[in-house]
């Protein structure tokens, strides 16, 4: 079953608690239906809920940081979810309601953080697909960027992990490639396999489903590894390697 038979106009059963919970309890009614995970290694399907959830609240937020929503932002906002038409009036209720709720971002971005503690890859892609959508119009705005910056802290990722997570520098450039795999300039050869290894099997789609983030965010994940591989073959060709 897709998540979205699973939210948005459920009819009860697993609660998702917290902040997250608790805005969702505002639009009058249970997102959540009852269910069982999709595979076997997925132990338990409110992380998969959750991810989703959190990806529409804290993109709500991240659209007042600059003071408006472009449409790039929306299309690449759709791109991320992978709406179904019939799902996109619930998926803006949702986003309409985080954009007015009197919190800030900090409580939905500290539930995540605790609901994945032992799992940070998927925090990261939860990051990145946040940086995915504030790139779309072409350029990251200060109050963007700056958003990102604060989630990162949250989700206990900070300086140079920051740039490895999100491929953005601290003026909202591209972040270079020894930082997108994680490791210093001055690191020997051996030490560059070895930390794209880990890369490529830490961010492996397989591996993160399990972990709870769902299926259809597996585009943006294989994306997301394109980017770590393309760092790899930078360094590589500047190296003269193998």
């Amino acid at each position: 079953m897709s998540i979205w038979g699973k939210i948005l106009g459920g009819v009860g059963g697993l609660a998702l608690g917290g902040p997250l919970g608790a805005l969702i309890g505002a639009l009058g009614g249970h997102v959540i239906d009852s269910m069982q995970p999709d595979k076997p290694e997925q132990k338990d399907g409110t992380k998969t809920v959750a991810f989703t959830i959190a990806v529409i609240v804290l993109g709500a937020k991240m659209a007042k940081a600059d003071g408006r929503v472009t449409r790039d932002e929306v299309n690449a906002f759709k791109q991320v979810l992978r709406i179904p038409p019939e799902e996109m009036k619930n998926v803006s209720r949702l986003f309409d309601q985080a954009k007015k709720d009197s919190r800030g971002f900090e409580p939905y971005a500290k539930q995540m953080a605790d609901m994945f503690a032992k799992n940070p890859e998927v925090l990261e892609e939860l990051l990145w697909c946040l940086t995915h959508i504030a790139k779309a119009d072409g350029h990251i705005h200060p109050g963007e960027l700056e958003y990102l910056y604060k989630v990162s802290e949250i989700f206990g990722f900070e300086g140079l992990a920051f740039e490895r997570v999100t491929g953005l520098c601290q003026q909202g450039e591209s972040a270079d490639p020894y930082t997108l795999l994680g490791i210093s300039k001055n690191a020997d050869d051996d030490a560059i396999k070895a930390a794209h290894r880990k890369q490529v099997m830490e961010h492996h789609p397989d591996r993160l489903v399990a972990q709870g983030m769902p299926e259809e965010f597996v585009e943006l994940a294989n994306e997301k590894l394109a980017k770590v591989n393309a760092a790899y073959d930078r360094i590589k060709a500047e190296r003269g390697l193998r």
